[in-house]
């Protein structure tokens, strides 16, 4: 005879104010499921920053190391240093530090109206796209395989 296991009652409400303990209470068990089953680790960040002489953060780069894969959250060049080749620089720099801790490419998504053509120079490809998003553009996602 078989046991019947207790069904639990669930329900599902709107957080009305949405807090990090609540995020952290959806991604706990994910990301144990996760690392069962493709042994996922915890991300590490990667920050670099553009400062001037006064030592103010003007911008830089901003992206996480994870299933050895870096991914580029943020990329922001002041307008001044702009056509100076700090934007690849700061590329470079990333995917070298993302190759030292063993990372086997780097992915990241921009807008239309941000800088596609910049990432298609430095030797991404675009891997898939939303139009509309938002309404009238379209946000590219791109990668790049780091180690052959």
């Amino acid at each position: 005879m078989a046991i019947k296991e207790a069904q639990m009652n669930m329900r599902i409400e709107l957080s009305q104010h949405s807090t990090e303990e609540e995020r952290q209470a959806i991604l706990a068990p994910l990301h144990a499921y996760n690392v069962a089953k493709a042994g996922i680790a915890k991300s590490e960040p990667l920050t670099l920053l553009v400062r001037d002489d006064h030592d103010q953060i003007l911008g830089g780069l901003y992206g996480r190391l994870v299933c050895q894969w870096l991914f580029i959250d943020l990329l922001s060049v002041p307008e001044e240093g702009r056509g100076q080749g700090i934007g690849s620089k700061l590329m470079r720099m990333a995917e070298d530090l993302a190759r030292e801790k063993g990372c086997i490419g780097a992915w990241l998504d921009t807008f239309d109206f941000q800088a596609p053509e910049f990432y298609k120079k430095l030797g991404y490809s675009q891997f898939g796209e939303i139009v509309d998003y938002p309404p009238g553009h379209k946000r590219h996602f791109f990668q790049k395989r780091l180690i052959d």
